[in-house]
């Protein structure tokens, strides 16, 4: 238990990574976390999209980075080489929320396995265009998602940032 709060307080967002490709191993117990997550009513209604292919990942982050306003060519998701898209059911209660623990899941599971991982937004306009369309199309799934968000993987190519000061209000305790 001591470790994984350690781990949770440590955990760090990364936007550099080394171009190696993580492990299946490394990938299956981060997916794995990110079934494991609890859902509304035990409906487990997120999905999980893994793209590992460089030009599918080409495509995701210019569509990303229109819809973000960035500027072209700039790579949304930081050179990672494993991109874990995160949908949801639009039928089944708490869609957002199930599919948000998912993963918070999977970023902590990341650090815990030593892998550098990022939340990326935009998912959901991500899958309202013809593009996303398309991958959802080409990952066999039919039905209606929902896009949650995206975490990125990778090997941090130059360690994890340190922890940083949290806002002294953060919380209030009412007994």
């Amino acid at each position: 238990m001591k470790d994984t709060v350690i781990d949770l307080k440590n955990r760090r967002s990364v936007k550099e990574f080394k171009p190696d490709q993580i492990t299946d191993e490394e990938l299956m117990q981060v997916i794995e976390a990110g079934m494991n997550a609890p859902s509304g009513g035990n409906k487990q209604s997120p999905i999980f999209i893994v793209i590992q292919n460089k030009e599918w990942i080409k495509k995701l982050s210019a569509l990303n980075a229109k819809i973000a306003g960035a500027p072209e060519g700039f790579d949304v998701f930081y050179g990672a080489p494993t991109i874990i898209l995160v949908l949801a059911d639009k039928n089944v209660g708490n869609p957002v929320e199930d599919g948000s623990l998912c993963l918070g899941n999977m970023l902590n599971a990341a650090y815990a396995l030593g892998l550098g991982s990022r939340w990326i937004n935009r998912i959901r306009e991500t899958f309202e265009t013809e593009l996303g369309k398309e991958l959802l199309n080409e990952a066999g799934y039919e039905g209606e998602y929902i896009g949650v968000g995206s975490c990125i993987l990778g090997y941090p190519k130059n360690g994890f940032p340190g922890p940083i000061e949290r806002k002294p209000n953060y919380y209030k305790i009412i007994r």
